[in-house]
């Protein structure tokens, strides 16, 4: 028996409950920073019934790794961008393709490329979104108006303050790799 597929599918279709998905939604720092990623980890813990369920598929699609993490960034960067979350509150279309996007072509793309790709390709992803983060708790923090129709300014800033802390948070985690070889600990 497959747990940690069946605890995704369980945790993915709890995110989808009106009144759970109400409540993350609420506020924006928690529909960014609590929801979403909770929606890829869903994905991420069912990915083992994909890979084995479709073997070929992602030997034959995702062999070397690079494919399913260009997946990975190009979903996670649109769901970044301020009108993709007023979209996703507006349209139950949008916020659908939100749920499946994130789960299935976040999550499950994630969990099989990441142990495929080099160390280098990982530490170059750690960089983009290092990078990403900073730029995006910039603009959240530093935009003169309102980015998201649906939330307010202040809570737009502290999105934005998410955004620093978990760039800080790759930044200390990437220095850390100069330091400290993991193959000493493994």
């Amino acid at each position: 028996m497959m747990t940690q597929p069946i605890i995704g599918l369980i945790t993915l279709l709890f995110m989808m409950i009106p009144p759970v998905a109400e409540i993350m939604e609420s506020i924006m720092i928690l529909h960014m920073h609590m929801q979403m990623p909770m929606i890829v980890i869903a994905g991420f813990l069912m990915a083992p019934f994909f890979t084995k369920r479709f073997p070929n598929f992602f030997s034959k699609w995702n062999q070397t790794g690079i494919p399913g993490m260009l997946l990975f960034i190009i979903v996670m960067s649109y769901w970044s961008i301020p009108r993709a979350m007023d979209d996703a509150l507006t349209y139950p279309a949008v916020e659908l393709f939100k749920f499946i996007s994130l789960a299935f072509l976040v999550g499950v793309p994630l969990r099989d490329s990441w142990k495929k790709i080099s160390n280098r390709w990982q530490n170059g992803v750690l960089i983009f979104f290092f990078l990403q983060f900073t730029g995006l708790g910039i603009l959240y923090i530093a935009a003169p108006g309102q980015l998201c129709n649906n939330y307010i300014q202040s809570e737009q800033v502290t999105l934005g303050w998410g955004f620093l802390t978990i760039a800080i948070a790759i930044l200390v985690y990437l220095v850390q790799l100069i330091f400290i070889n993991p193959a000493d600990y493994e």
